[in-house]
């Protein structure tokens, strides 16, 4: 009768709720007697994950928010520190949210927990300062990304790339009548999918320029559609208000289907996040933008490493999409690259060949990836 192996995760937001259900499912045809505790959503608690405390608590953003929230996150590490310090599991996994797990992991390591960090920082991209922390907090680091296994080897961290889940969840091929027929989309011309972002800030800094955009791009080629997914609820009322301003346009909001919308469309202009990735693995030519405060722009220009923001061109290392950032994410700027995409079929087939490659080499089954090195590392 083998004995239960028993694993700590914790997750901060729905995106690491996806990953850690993936991953438990994994786990769970690797070992039979399994036992999983921490932090988790919804999609945990179906696989049987026991939660002590909801998820939510954890999900907090920004620079602010966290600090008005601090003694209760303290209080919820104190308790899992002293819970899996008390009764040590075969190994913690901690799946994104880095500011709270990484100090919770090394606590859990230096008391002889085996500890998995799941979804790299962003230690490429800025703060790279926080390698360290790392190396102290982590035996194993899995990345989605490939080329972040490089910048660990180069600091004596063990990585291992396990490739994108959402890779593996989008089809190499996107049908896009299918996409279309879905959403009830005639298109007699070109479909643009708008895409200003999921938080009130975001939408509020660019939604107005995504707007006066389309009109310059409707004016130019009069038989353009435009789609706009809102992100939830607030973001429909808040996208709605914006968009009575131009009723004069063909502007159709919809209540979230974001995929769906982006997989209906002939090219997407988006703000700078996992959207990207999406839009790029649905095979769509896009143009990256994003505005945030200026005083953190600067601060944030200031510590970047590297040249690019959007993933598509960090993953090939060259600029594939235009971003347009700050200033330069004008009305102007959205319409001339719009028209240089629609005016350009073969750098248009040339993008989608590139991004068809990029989406293969992230196409790795990352949850038996990842539950195979978890698993090297709980039996090693």
């Amino acid at each position: 009768m083998h004995r239960p192996v028993r694993i700590g995760i914790v997750v901060g937001e729905a995106s690491g709720d996806i990953l850690g259900a993936g991953l438990i499912h994994a786990l769970k045809s690797l070992y039979p007697h399994v036992e999983f505790s921490g932090i988790g959503g919804p999609l945990m608690l179906e696989q049987g994950f026991h939660s002590f405390f909801p998820q939510e608590r954890l999900a907090v953003m920004g620079l602010i928010e966290p600090l008005k929230r601090l003694p209760e996150l303290l209080r919820i590490r104190k308790f899992l520190k002293q819970h899996f310090s008390e009764q040590p599991p075969d190994a913690f996994i901690g799946i994104d949210a880095p500011d709270f797990n990484l100090a919770l992991e090394a606590h859990l390591r230096a008391n002889g927990v085996k500890t998995v960090h799941y979804v790299s920082p962003s230690v490429w991209a800025w703060r790279s300062g926080r390698i360290k922390t790392i190396r102290r907090a982590v035996d194993l680091m899995l990345t989605l990304l490939p080329f972040e296994t490089d910048i660990y080897a180069q600091h004596q961290v063990p990585a291992r790339f396990v490739g994108h889940p959402l890779a593996d969840k989008i089809p190499l091929e996107t049908d896009v009548n299918a996409a279309r027929a879905a959403l009830n989309i005639d298109a007699g011309g070109p479909v643009i999918a708008l895409l200003p972002g999921s938080r009130q800030s975001e939408v509020e800094r660019l939604g107005p320029v995504f707007w006066r955009a389309a009109r310059q791009i409707h004016e130019h080629k009069p038989g353009t559609k435009f789609l706009v997914p809102a992100a939830n609820g607030h973001r429909y009322r808040q996208l709605h208000q914006q968009l009575s301003e131009f009723t004069d346009l063909p502007i159709k909001l919809i209540n979230g289907l974001s995929h769906e919308v982006m997989a209906a469309s002939d090219l997407v202009v988006l703000a700078s996040g996992t959207t990207a990735l999406e839009a790029m693995l649905l095979k769509k030519p896009m143009i990256v933008t994003y505005r945030m405060a200026s005083l953190s722009f600067r601060i944030m220009k200031a510590m970047a490493t590297v040249s690019y923001v959007s993933l598509p061109n960090l993953l090939a290392d060259k600029a594939l999409v235009p971003e347009l950032l700050q200033g330069d994410a004008s009305a102007e700027n959205i319409y001339r690259e719009v028209v240089n995409y629609l005016e350009s079929p073969e750098k248009v087939a040339s993008l989608q060949d590139q991004f068809l490659s990029l989406h293969q080499q992230l196409r790795c089954d990352a949850n038996r990836e990842a539950a195979r090195a978890v698993a090297e590392l709980i039996d090693g």
